[in-house]
């Protein structure tokens, strides 16, 4: 590290104002900030200072998503495997199945090894093309701008992958990445200037505007089969069935994840452990994780209790909604954006709370759209302002009112 440090003091002239490369000194102070600590510190009794950074505070959030990233590749390779081992044929003109055969691995799904390395096979590309294509807007942002790079990319490089289907077309990443940091984040200013959830609206973009690749039953499975395999999702299948469907061994598989469905949304397991990690470190608000669960319980249980003839999503028990589809993974990691929702504390239950009743809502009144937790998410982003706006107002009043009888 000392090397490190002496070779980019040596540099740091060619940066600076006046330096022949001033206009690229964007690229040197993000090396600098991501190794060391910021060079720049506050002056003055008017500052608070603390020993959470943004930077700290994005590779903690990475840390918390880290056993979700695990699940992914090793839940991938499982469905993947699991197919193939029931006689499914292998999937043709696909380059990770070449690889993994290359490697003399068995479509064991019996094997963690095995499944694990088959689904890196296809998270791994789609997290790299999500850094390379988002990493270069920041950059190519920051330079045009002349401020540094912030580390707001790195959470939503690790979150927008975790939400899509195994078979998404690498293409459609890029253009989905592109879309979600220029236009839901540059235009407004960059990292916490942005009123919508990055990772979120990259993939409503994508969902709107290729459909079939990133919904419906038939993408669910890693590598679609040469026979036409594919899957429902447990969401799909439940939205049609009767209540004879839910039983507690269906609770506890969608639970642990081992189900088809975006590659790192499928266990609440994973996150469940991501979620200790954030409420622990006083990162991740408990308010609106609570909120989320109160304002899903409540929902659930009356539209269950008041039931339907011709809607068997009515029949879904209120509990069941804690673990399907990517209702855990939008309550820990997406609703609880420190930038795009609730900073007051009332406001953060409330804010929660909206996007649990609606996330039910979607789910259960329109069959057409099964998910529901992408758009309650984004659709309470926009509210999130007018939120805390009327508990800082209320505070204020309260403020005068005590100092007028004081």
């Amino acid at each position: 590290m000392k090397f490190l440090r002496e070779k980019l003091d040596k540099s740091k002239h060619l940066f600076e104002k006046g330096g022949k490369l001033e206009t690229f000194y964007p690229l040197y102070e993000a090396q600098d900030t991501i190794l060391f600590t910021p060079g720049e510190v506050t002056k003055g009794r008017t500052h608070v200072r603390d020993a959470l950074d943004l930077k700290r505070m994005m590779i903690t959030v990475v840390i918390a998503l880290l056993p979700c990233c695990l699940w992914a590749m090793y839940n991938t390779g499982l469905q993947a495997n699991s197919a193939i081992a029931a006689g499914h044929a292998l999937p043709i003109n696909n380059w990770q199945t070449a690889i993994y055969q290359w490697l003399g691995l068995a479509f064991d799904p019996s094997s963690v090894l095995a499944n694990t390395i088959f689904g890196a096979l296809y998270f791994v590309p789609v997290l790299a093309v999500t850094f390379i294509v988002g990493g270069n807007i920041e950059v190519a942002s920051a330079i045009i701008r002349k401020h540094e790079i912030n580390e707001g990319f790195l959470v939503t490089g690790f979150l927008f992958p975790l939400t899509l289907p195994p078979t998404i077309p690498l293409w459609q990443v890029a253009i989905g990445i592109a879309f979600g940091v220029i236009v839901a984040k540059e235009v407004f200013g960059g990292t916490g200037m942005n009123v919508l959830n990055v990772a979120l609206v990259s993939r409503a973009f994508l969902f709107f505007a290729y459909p079939i690749q990133i919904s419906g039953d038939k993408v669910w499975v890693a590598a679609e089969m040469t026979d036409g395999h594919s899957g429902a999702t447990l969401l799909a299948v439940s939205d049609f069935a009767s209540a004879d469907l839910y039983t507690n061994d269906l609770w506890m598989k969608a639970f642990f994840g081992t189900e088809m469905g975006s590659m790192g949304e499928t266990s609440a397991l994973m996150c469940l452990i991501g979620a200790v990690i954030l409420i622990g470190t006083q990162i991740g608000s408990w308010r609106t994780m609570a909120g989320v669960a109160i304002g899903t319980a409540a929902v659930g249980f009356l539209l269950q209790t008041i039931g339907s003839d011709t809607n068997p999503a009515f029949n879904m028990p209120w509990y069941f909604h804690f673990v399907v589809g990517g209702w855990a993974f939008g309550t820990v990691f997406m609703a609880t954006d420190p930038v795009t929702s609730s900073f007051t504390d009332k406001g953060k239950l409330i804010y929660g709370f909206g996007i649990g009743a609606l996330v039910v809502l979607i789910r259960v009144v329109n069959p057409a759209y099964p998910e529901g937790m992408m758009l309650a998410i984004l659709f309470m982003n926009m509210f999130a302002p007018f939120i805390d706006y009327f508990f800082v107002k209320g505070n204020i009043q309260r403020r005068q009112r005590r100092l007028a009888n004081a």
